[in-house]
Formats: structure tokens, C-alpha cells, sequence
């Protein structure tokens, strides 16, 4: 997978998990979504991404095989 799906799949998982915690547990996860929401519009306006750096160093392409 390139490094743009990885980041949309890690960033859908992460709101998924947070909305089921706020569900479950407590309305405060909610802030979680808030959080990975803020995070992927700023990167649409700053083209920076801290998953994109993050997976960078874990070894990820940005292209495909």
C-alpha cells in the first residue's frame, strides 16, 4: 500500500475506535475524534502530516511497489 492509504486507513481506525469508546465508555473520547479530525485538515492546508513522518521512519513507501 502507499503511504496515503496507510494514512486513511490508520486515521479512519483511530476515529472508528474513538467513537466506539464514546459510545461505550465515555463522551470524552470524543475530543480523540476532534483531534484526528483537526489533524487531516490541517494537513490538507500545510501539506505536513506527523503519521506521514511517523511511517516515513517505520519504512513505508510513499509510492507502490
Amino acid at each position: 500500500m502507499k503511504m496515503e492509504q496507510w494514512i486513511r486507513a490508520i486515521a479512519g481506525v483511530l476515529v472508528l475506535a474513538s467513537v466506539a469508546l464514546a459510545h461505550f465508555h465515555s463522551l470524552y473520547w470524543l475530543y480523540f475524534t476532534a483531534f484526528v479530525g483537526l489533524n487531516l485538515l490541517q494537513s490538507a492546508f500545510t501539506k505536513w502530516c506527523l503519521m506521514e513522518d511517523i511511517l516515513a521512519k517505520l519504512g513505508v513507501a510513499k509510492k507502490a511497489a
